[in-house]
C-alpha cells in the first residue's frame, strides 16, 4: 500500500514536468476522435435516412453496424494494418474508430425520424411539400435531438477506443498508456499511465460537454 502511495505522490511531479507533451497527446487524440466522428455522422445520419422507411433495409443497416462492435479492437486493428494502403499510423485508427461510431448514430436516426408524429408528416403532406422538403423541414429537426444523442454516445464510446490505437502506432493518448505498461515495476511507470488513463477521462468530459452546449444551440426549446 505505501509503495502504491509512494508511486502515486510522483504523478504531479511527473505531470508538471511533461505537460507539454501530455497536451501534443491530448489534441491529437482529440482530433482524430473528432475526425472519425465526423465521419461516422455523416455516414450514420446518411444511412438512417435512406432506410428507415424500408423494413429491410433499416434492419440490414442496423445488423452490419452491430456487427462491428462485436469486432474485439485489438483484432480490428490488427486487421487493418493488413490492408493495402493502410499501414501504421492514423488511417487505420480512424477507420476502425468509424466502424465503431457508426451503430448508435444510424439506431438513433431511425428512432428519431420513425418517432415522427404521422399526424405532422401529413399535414405537411396536405401543404404540398415534397418528400425531400418534409425530411428536411419537419422530420429532421423534430429528429435532431435524438440524432444528437446518437452522436454524443459514439464519441464517448471510441474515446477510449482510440487509446488503443496506440499498439498501430496511432496517435493519442494510448502512447502514454502502453508506454507506462512497458516500464512496469519501475518508479515511473504508474505516472506515465496514469497521465494517459486521465486525459482520456478529461477528454471524455470536454466532448460531453460539448455536446451539451452543441444540443442545446442547435435544439428549439419547443423541440427538447
Amino acid at each position: 500500500m505505501a509503495e502504491a502511495l509512494e508511486k502515486l505522490e510522483g504523478f504531479p511531479s511527473y505531470l508538471a514536468s511533461n505537460w507539454d507533451n501530455v497536451l501534443e497527446l491530448a489534441i491529437a487524440h482529440a482530433i482524430i476522435v473528432a475526425i472519425a466522428i465526423a465521419i461516422a455522422a455523416v455516414v450514420g445520419v446518411s444511412l438512417g435516412v435512406l432506410t428507415y422507411r424500408n423494413a429491410r433495409a433499416r434492419d440490414l443497416a442496423l445488423r452490419v453496424t452491430g456487427l462491428f462492435l462485436t469486432i474485439p479492437s485489438l483484432a480490428l486493428y490488427a486487421l487493418l494494418i493488413t490492408i493495402p494502403g493502410m499501414g501504421f499510423g492514423a488511417r487505420p485508427v480512424t477507420v476502425a474508430l468509424v466502424l465503431y461510431a457508426l451503430l448508435p448514430i444510424v439506431r438513433n436516426t431511425v428512432t428519431g425520424l420513425r418517432g415522427v408524429d404521422p399526424a405532422i408528416v401529413e399535414s405537411a403532406l396536405g401543404m404540398g411539400m415534397t418528400q425531400r422538403e418534409r425530411l428536411r423541414r419537419i422530420e429532421l429537426p423534430l429528429a435532431w435531438p435524438v440524432v444528437i444523442t446518437g452522436i454524443r454516445v459514439s464519441t464517448l464510446i471510441i474515446i477510449g477506443i482510440a487509446a488503443l490505437g496506440a499498439i498501430v502506432n496511432g496517435p493519442g493518448l494510448g502512447e502514454l498508456i502502453l508506454d507506462g505498461l512497458g516500464r512496469v515495476g519501475t518508479p515511473f511507470a504508474v505516472p506515465i499511465a496514469l497521465s494517459g488513463f486521465l486525459g482520456v477521462i478529461v477528454l471524455g468530459i470536454v466532448f460531453d460537454l460539448f455536446f451539451t452546449m452543441l444540443y442545446r444551440l442547435t435544439t428549439s426549446r419547443g423541440v427538447r
